[in-house]
C-alpha cells in the first residue's frame, strides 16, 4: 500500500480527529488539560464532520463550475472535440457482478458522459488508472460499462494514472496525438476546479461538464443539523479536495 495513501489517510480528517482522541487517552494523567484540549478538539470536528449542513455550505465553496443545461447538450460537439470522464474508484470483487466494478461515484460520471456522448456525438476518453497494481484498470471498468449498460463505445482508454494531475497529463499524451485540443470534462461538481487546472495546465481547452453537486439544498430532517454516517464521508471527500485544490498550483504549477 502506497505510503502516500497512509499518511493522507491519517493527516486528514476523520484520521487525524481518532489520532487526536488517541493522544487525549494518553495525556489524561500527566496533561489533563492538554487531554480535555485534544479531546473537545476531536469531538468537535467529528461532529462537524457529520452534519449534512456542513457538507452542503463546504460543497458550495467548492462548487463554482455552473451545471451544462439540458438544450445544451446537442450544442457541445461545437465546443469540444472528445469527452474525458474521470475515474472515481471501483469496488473490489462483487459476487453480484463477477468481479470488480467501478464505484457509485464513478458510475454517476459513466451515466453522465453517456448522455452526453449520445446527445453530442463526440468520441470519449476513459480515465482512471490500476488500484495498487491490480487490473484491471478504472478506464476499463468505466469503458465496459459504458459499452454493455450504454452501448457507448469508448474510442481511448487512458489506464496509468492514479491522481488528477496524472488524469490531465496522460489523457494529453493520447489525445495530442490525434490533434484534440479542446476536452469536454466530466467529474463531479466539486472536484472540477483541480480537474479543469490540471487539464489546462497541460494544454487542453476545457468544457466543464460537473454534475452529483453537493452544495445544494439537503433535504435532509431538521434542515441537516442532525447527524449522519453518509455526511461523516462526504465531508471528508471536500476536505481532501480542498486540500488538493490548495496543493497542486505549489506541486505541478508552471511559469
Amino acid at each position: 500500500m502506497p505510503i502516500r495513501y497512509i499518511l493522507k489517510q491519517l493527516l486528514l480528517p476523520p484520521g487525524i480527529l481518532l489520532l487526536l482522541l488517541l493522544v487525549a487517552w494518553w495525556l489524561r494523567r500527566r496533561f489533563p488539560r492538554l487531554a480535555l484540549a485534544c479531546f473537545a478538539l476531536a469531538l468537535g470536528g467529528l461532529s462537524l464532520m457529520s452534519l449534512p449542513v456542513v457538507v452542503e455550505w463546504s460543497a458550495r465553496q467548492l462548487e463554482t463550475e455552473p451545471a451544462l443545461g439540458e438544450l445544451q447538450w446537442a450544442e457541445l460537439a461545437g465546443q469540444a472535440q472528445a469527452i474525458v470522464v474521470l475515474g472515481g474508484g471501483r469496488e473490489q470483487g462483487d459476487p453480484g457482478w463477477g468481479g470488480d466494478q467501478p464505484s457509485l461515484m464513478a458510475l454517476e460520471r459513466v451515466r453522465y458522459a453517456a448522455r452526453l456522448a449520445k446527445a453530442s456525438g463526440l468520441p470519449v476518453l476513459t480515465s482512471g488508472g490500476l488500484h495498487y497494481g491490480e487490473p484491471p484498470s478504472e478506464a476499463a471498468m468505466m469503458a465496459e460499462v459504458l459499452a454493455r449498460d450504454y452501448g457507448v463505445a469508448v474510442r481511448w482508454q487512458e489506464g496509468l494514472s492514479r491522481t488528477t494531475w496524472e488524469n490531465a497529463v496522460y489523457s494529453a499524451e493520447i489525445l495530442k496525438k490525434e490533434g484534440i485540443e479542446r476536452v469536454l470534462l466530466v467529474t463531479q461538481a466539486w472536484h472540477m476546479p483541480r480537474a479543469r487546472w490540471s487539464f489546462e495546465q497541460v494544454g487542453f481547452q476545457v468544457v466543464s461538464a460537473p454534475m452529483g453537486f453537493l452544495g445544494v439544498p439537503n433535504g435532509r430532517p431538521a434542515g441537516g443539523w442532525l447527524p449522519e454516517s453518509k455526511a461523516v464521508w462526504q465531508n471528508g471527500l471536500l476536505l481532501n479536495e480542498a486540500a488538493g485544490l490548495w496543493a497542486y498550483p505549489w506541486m505541478y504549477g508552471r511559469e
